[in-house]
């Protein structure tokens, strides 16, 4: 087909293009997560406190987070809007562009143009490499700098080329300034095990690598070293805190991560097989770079098995070297399908298939079954995204018959590209389905309107703070009792009312109940359903005030 032509002639744009059209149609409309909440704040206070370098979250310290996609976040805000979700998200999709465009670039160390291709579209169609932009999405940013990193080092084992160890001590640099060591361990210390197996000490390997990895550290750590010694005290409570966590909080099995290459999520079935190892490597077209892919997504799932806390999102990283990976089963798929004698090889290119062309047929019917209701007001552009996914859907099934895998493939990115396009825009329209959802986004303007301070008795949740649009003072106690303002009427947020009873504030002033917040996205007793997702704001008149 003259398309697949130009998809292969211009294979950085396709992969380009083809992140924008997964991620962009939905995000301005995706709720902030808390991750998100959290990290918006901050650079909402870079921009309106000027914490730039001492970071805060509400106006307390926060050092948790380095600050480098902070600062990114911060300077696309200063330019379209702090409160712009879509440009705030925007450099996040070019994180993983940048993914997609380095598993490529990367790949292309070891195989042909095509393959590196289809390893460049399997990693920016990866569930968890588009889910992690929202749930988490300073995590994107150190490992898609990692990944340039591990380019330039490749490049530097190859040549000798002072800029490319230059450039792999800047993106280290770069990866530790977005989330500290998290990316070298889990992503640059799996590669350089691996590469140093398949392919051996060779060409200076331990010089061009210790050179710039001490270096990148050293300028990476930079600001950790500012803040100790600014502020030392917090900084050292805060990192006890995050170290501790390591081994006491969301502690899991060493087994946990074992089912990771489900969150590959269209390449669940293709992911699995690439790892029977026994199985591919006699049928690939490179073994050692297959070797070296596996081995790397090995490494990296058992490093991260070893630490005690566990996050599904943690996984992330493997998700790079298991696309590389994938793309060897995918190629043997599209090279020799047709010609596979044994049924029993034929089965999972058939069962993967299957369900993704069956899922275009089948699927948008099955939403509207579900769904109806709210579709009605969207129903034209759901009948045409529909036809579009039915026609596309059928195309994967025709050419699976056909045994014509190339075209399968291809096809296959072009439905879930046309499922995130069209779909997924309206399905988040109708995200909330809470009959007593209550933003609190007006409160700022309102009670700036009658002239009263807003304060905090209690927790107010990172998503709360972030639709009130600032900070929001936190009455401290001495002694164990409030300190409370000295101003004869102010509001106030109260996230669990029996603080009220236990604060003795009706003692001093005269409480009235206004208005309760409620940002659950899901009715009481779902499993989402959050109680530090509801404030209650009262007003307070002080007893005996004078006029």
């Amino acid at each position: 087909m003259r398309i697949i032509k130009i998809i292969e002639n211009y294979p950085k744009t396709t992969i380009v293009c083809l992140a924008f059209a997964l991620m962009l149609p939905s995000l301005g409309n995706l709720l902030v997560s808390i991750m998100e909440a959290r990290n918006f704040i901050t650079a909402r206070e870079m921009l309106n406190e000027g914490n730039w370098l001492l970071t805060t979250l509400n106006g307390s310290p926060r050092y948790e987070k380095p600050p480098l996609p902070t600062f990114i976040t911060a300077v696309f805000g200063s330019v379209f809007g702090i409160q712009n979700i879509f440009w705030l998200r925007f450099p996040a999709v070019i994180m993983v562009s940048l993914i997609g465009v380095y598993t490529y670039l990367v790949s292309l160390k070891f195989i042909n143009k095509q393959h590196s291709l289809i390893n460049g579209l399997i990693a920016v169609t990866s569930f968890y490499v588009l889910a992690i932009c929202i749930e988490a999405p300073w995590d994107i940013y150190t490992h898609a700098f990692m990944l340039i990193a591990i380019f330039h080092l490749l490049s530097a084992y190859e040549f000798k080329q002072t800029k490319n160890l230059l450039f792999a001590t800047l993106f280290i640099a770069f990866s530790v300034l977005s989330k500290g060591p998290i990316s070298l361990y889990a992503l640059l210390l799996p590669f350089l095990l691996a590469y140093a197996i398949v392919f051996g000490l060779r060409n200076k390997f331990v010089l061009k690598t210790t050179i710039p990895l001490l270096i990148g550290i050293l300028l990476g750590g930079i600001w950790f070293m500012y803040v100790r010694m600014v502020d030392p005290e917090v900084f050292i409570k805060i990192a006890t805190k995050e170290t501790s966590n390591w081994s006491s909080y969301e502690v899991k099995p060493f087994y946990y991560y074992w089912s990771f290459f489900i969150q590959s999520g269209l390449w669940t079935i293709p992911a699995f097989v690439s790892l029977l190892f026994p199985y591919l490597r006699n049928r690939v077209i490179n073994k050692n770079a297959y070797k070296l892919s596996f081995l790397w997504t090995i490494f990296a799932v058992i490093l991260l098995s070893v630490i005690p806390e566990k996050k599904s999102r943690y996984l992330m990283p493997v998700l790079i070297p298991l696309a590389f990976n994938t793309g060897f089963y995918i190629e043997y798929l599209i090279r020799q399908f047709k010609e596979l004698k044994h049924k029993a090889e034929t089965i999972p290119g058939y069962l993967n298939f299957s369900i993704i062309g069956l899922g275009g047929v089948i699927g948008p019917a099955a939403g509207y079954f579900l769904y109806h209701e709210n579709i009605k007001s969207y129903l034209g552009l759901y009948v045409f995204a529909s036809l579009l996914l039915l026609i596309i859907g059928s195309a994967i099934l025709v050419n699976l018959v056909r045994k014509n895998m190339l075209h399968v493939f291809y096809t296959s990115i072009l439905l879930f590209a046309s499922l995130m396009f069209s779909i997924a825009p309206i399905m988040v329209q109708f995200q909330n389905n809470n009959e007593v959802w209550a933003p609190i986004s007006n409160l700022k303007d309102e009670s700036k309107e009658q002239n009263i301070n807003v304060y905090l008795l209690d927790e107010i949740s990172p998503e709360m703070l972030w639709d009130y649009g600032t900070t929001i003072p936190l009455i401290d106690k001495t002694g164990g009792k409030y300190n409370f303002p000295s101003e004869n009427k102010f509001g106030l947020l109260v996230n669990d009312k029996e603080n009220i009873e236990k604060s003795g504030i009706d003692k001093f002033y005269t409480l009235e109940e206004k208005e309760t917040f409620n940002r659950n996205t899901a009715t009481q007793g779902s499993r989402r359903h959050k109680v530090r997702n509801i404030n209650y704001y009262y007003i307070l008149t002080k007893k005996n005030a004078k006029d």
